[in-house]
């Protein structure tokens, strides 16, 4: 059985009145990992804004 199968036959078996929590449970997961995802770039920029900005960058660039 594949994590999704089995993530959705304990969700069957959760009580109607957690099921609330479950699904904000999910939302938060799904919004974490945007959010690192997030992070990593911007984290990521600063250390590549040194190349992005020499002058061979922007002439690279300069016909698209």
């Amino acid at each position: 059985m594949s994590k999704k199968e089995l993530l959705i036959h304990e969700i069957e078996q959760v009580p109607d009145f957690l099921l609330d929590e479950v699904l904000d449970f999910v939302h938060f997961l799904k919004t974490k990992a945007i959010t690192e995802k997030l992070d990593t770039a911007i984290a990521s920029e600063s250390s590549l804004k040194k190349d992005w900005l020499k002058p061979e960058e922007d002439k690279a660039w300069q016909n698209l």
